[in-house]
């Protein structure tokens, strides 16, 4: 008996469940993860940069919700970019994407080493990355709806300290105790100090602090009524998202104008301190702590189902990445290669592992949004007037969108994102060329025998 024939992914999940998962592989607390490195690429025009960055972001949005109700099952930009354009060109998307989703538990590991380095030094890093990597395993083979309940509390714990940040920097701001007494200004989005080539660059690299609407895309076949929770969880998903790094951004600049700070790697940790002195700040390390621990479960969650998906193309060998537990449904060996390649963390730079990500994600949405012009308006011919704007006007501002955003990163990112694409080129090709090696061998096995049987 072949259990792995008869063992399928298991249909679990509802819609506020899904929301947590996507809440906390984007992890609320990201803003301030990336809040050094953010403001200096904005130029200090933080809130104008993430309005920028949900309106490229909401484009794609739509797309995905668009794409999902097509094909609601695993795989997300490749199944997209393949079904609805070229399979050719659905591979180089899946594998520009595999590399967003690749990093992405690298970076909470990592992250989660740093932090807990910080508050007990006498223990390594790399001993922290190992120990996230065991358990991070541990929780997502026991299964998905386990994963979805530590999202949740985590979720609601980070929405919780970012509710209680902004009303003490209302509080310092109705005392006087601020740069600002005034609630209300325009100068966080007209500022003077940076123009919109600074706010573009911002919102190119921000864009990362989105991620994970796009990840819920790969839980489909994990969710009850995919092609209807999933569309809405996508726009809860980047909604409360918006709102929440909108909020945070234009407080701090209108209570803060003239903040600065040396190391962007802890220059959220200064800020912190500034606002709620000594006590928010003992807060804010043990919150973002449990943030990157569930944006591991989550994103190993996600590039786990990925590989699935991949795998079943025949992509990656079939055998290791479709296999899934007989007793927990979810695919053991996939989760287990996730965590050896994590353990990567240890000899990678955030910095970089940011950077990648983001070309990954950044890549994917441009093609999510040429994928329902090709579905939609010419392969199903939906040209009414109003169909005409949702299915090419639309994704094709969101195309556009994405695709500059995307040439705004860093040079170094952008020459190794391409080095990547063409290394998945050639293994395509290569794997290719075997599998009909494969397959010419096993015809010339069984002709003989076909033959022997007509006699």
């Amino acid at each position: 008996m072949k259990m792995t024939e008869k063992t399928t992914l298991a249909k679990s999940l509802k819609l506020h469940q899904v929301v947590f998962m996507g809440l906390a592989w984007m992890t609320p607390m990201i803003f301030f993860t990336v809040y050094g490195v953010a403001f200096e690429a904005a130029g200090g025009m933080m809130a104008a940069a993430y309005i920028v960055a949900f309106l490229a972001i909401f484009f794609t949005a739509y797309s995905y919700s668009r794409m999902v109700k097509a094909y609601p099952m695993s795989g997300s930009a490749y199944t997209y970019t393949k079904k609805a354009i070229h399979p050719t060109a659905g591979f180089l998307v899946g594998w520009a994407l595999l590399m967003d989703y690749i990093f992405s538990p690298i970076i909470a590991v990592l992250t989660f080493g740093i932090f807990m380095n910080t508050e007990f030094p006498a223990i390594p890093v790399f001993v922290w990355i190992i120990v996230m990597n065991v358990v991070l395993a541990v929780v997502n083979i026991v299964g998905i709806k386990s994963a979805a309940r530590v999202s949740g509390i985590s979720v609601l714990v980070q929405i919780g300290f970012i509710l209680l940040f902004c009303l003490f920097i209302v509080k310092d701001m109705v005392t006087g105790d601020t740069g600002s007494s005034s609630l209300f200004s325009l100068a966080p989005f007209f500022g003077e100090h940076a123009g919109l080539g600074a706010v573009f660059s911002g919102a190119a690299l921000i864009c990362f602090c989105f991620l994970g609407f796009d990840a819920v895309t790969t839980m489909s076949e994990e969710t009850i009524e995919a092609d209807k929770t999933i569309p809405k969880a996508i726009f809860l998903i980047v909604f409360i998202a918006a709102a929440m790094y909108i909020a945070i951004s234009y407080l701090t600049q209108v209570a803060y104008p003239d903040f600065t700070f040396t190391n962007p790697d802890n220059a959220a940790y200064s800020l912190v301190q500034l606002v709620g002195g000594n006590l928010l700040s003992s807060l804010f390390i043990m919150v973002l702590i449990i943030a990157t621990f569930t944006q591991g479960v989550s994103s190993v969650t996600s590039v786990s189902r990925f590989m699935y998906a991949l795998g079943r193309e025949s992509i990656l060998p079939e055998k290791l990445f479709t296999s899934l537990h007989p007793k927990y449904q979810t695919p053991v060996a996939n989760i287990l290669f996730i965590a050896a390649v994590s353990l990567s963390a240890v000899f990678i730079n955030l910095d970089t592992a940011v950077m990648f990500v983001s070309f990954g994600a950044l890549t994917a949405f441009t093609f999510v949004n040429v994928s329902v012009i090709a579905h939609y308006y010419i392969k199903l011919k939906k040209r009414s007037p109003k169909e005409t704007f949702l299915y090419l006007v639309f994704p094709l501002v969101g195309a556009g969108f994405i695709g500059w955003l995307l040439t705004l990163l860093d040079k170094h990112t952008l020459t190794y994102g391409v080095i990547w694409v063409i290394a998945g080129f050639i293994y395509w090709q290569a794997r290719k060329a075997w599998l009909s090696a494969q397959s010419k061998q096993r015809d010339i096995q069984t002709k003989p025998i076909v033959q022997q049987k007509t006699m």
